[in-house]
Parts: C-alpha cells; structure tokens; sequence
C-alpha cells in the first residue's frame, strides 16, 4: 500500500473546488443565482448597486477560477508528462532524448517538429507499417554517413577550412 499523501492546504483546497466548481450542482447554482438576479431587476429599478452587484461577483468569481483552473492544468500538465515520460523510459525502441523536451525553448522544439513532419513523410512512403523511424536511427544513419565520408576529399577539404579559417584551393 503507497504511503499517505502530504498535501497542503492550497491543494487539498484547489483538489476540493476543482471538483465542486466542475460540477452539475455548480452549474444550476451559477444559473440560479443569475436568474435570481434577473428577476429582482425590476424590485431594485435595474439601479447601478443592482448592476455592480452582479459585476462585482462574477469578477470577483472569473479571477479566483483563473488561479485554480490554472493549478488543476498544471497538476495534470505534470501528470500527463510523467506518464508519457514513462512510456518513453519503459519503451526499447522509443528515443530517451524526448523525456522532458518540455523544457526546450520553442526554437528546440520548432526543429524538433520539423524532424518530425520529415520522419512522417518517410513513414508515408514506406510500403511496410511495421517499419520505424527514430531520431535515434536517424543518428545512426548520420553517424554511418559521416565515418564513410571522412576519408572523402570533400569531407577532409571541408573540415580542413574550418579549422584554418581559410579557404582550400
């Protein structure tokens, strides 16, 4: 059996309203209270108290909702990529290197779909499903290619300005 959970107050709090605020209940509530107010329109002359009361409430209600909704999506955010961490860990053929890309900047991680949008046409244009592509693999086809390539004269010239800073001739 797992050992009790510690949690705060906060979030033994936002884990309470998350629920309750998600819920039917909630809902009727919320319709109820702006009928109510609808109906009493007429008793207060449509003033501007009966007016702010409204205003003043919902505000007050959308700001405190923006923290929790926010907390509830973080929590399953973190959740929901442990998981797929896990899968990736556990998986042989999965590339480890995709554990945690979350904390890539959007440039990484705009490349990183690239890679991916090319690996997908390849996929398309194979005649087997079974057959998979893998940044891994793709390192072994680099790696394959770049030890053929460096007793090539064009590989050595190439490296050859590089290292010089000077062009070959």
């Amino acid at each position: 059996m797992a050992a009790k959970k510690k949690t705060n107050f906060f979030e033994k709090f936002s884990n309470w309203a998350t629920a309750a605020t998600g819920s039917s209940t909630a809902f009727i509530t919320a319709i109820s209270v702006i009928i109510i107010w609808g109906v009493t329109g007429p008793i207060f002359d449509y003033s501007d108290t009966w007016q702010l009361i409204i205003n003043t409430g919902t505000t007050i209600i959308t700001f405190l909702m923006v923290f929790l909704i926010q907390k509830s999506q973080n929590k399953d955010s973190k959740a929901i990529h442990l998981k797929l961490n896990e899968l990736l860990a556990s998986h042989q053929g999965a590339s480890n290197r995709m554990v945690d890309i979350e904390d890539l900047t959007e440039t990484e991680l705009d490349q990183l779909h690239k890679f991916y949008v090319q690996l997908s046409d390849l996929a398309e244009e194979e005649d087997d499903l079974t057959r998979t592509h893998s940044i891994d693999a793709a390192e072994e086809n680099h790696n394959f290619k770049l030890s053929n390539n460096k007793t090539k004269k064009h590989y050595t010239d190439a490296r050859n300005k590089k290292d010089s800073g000077k062009p070959n001739k």
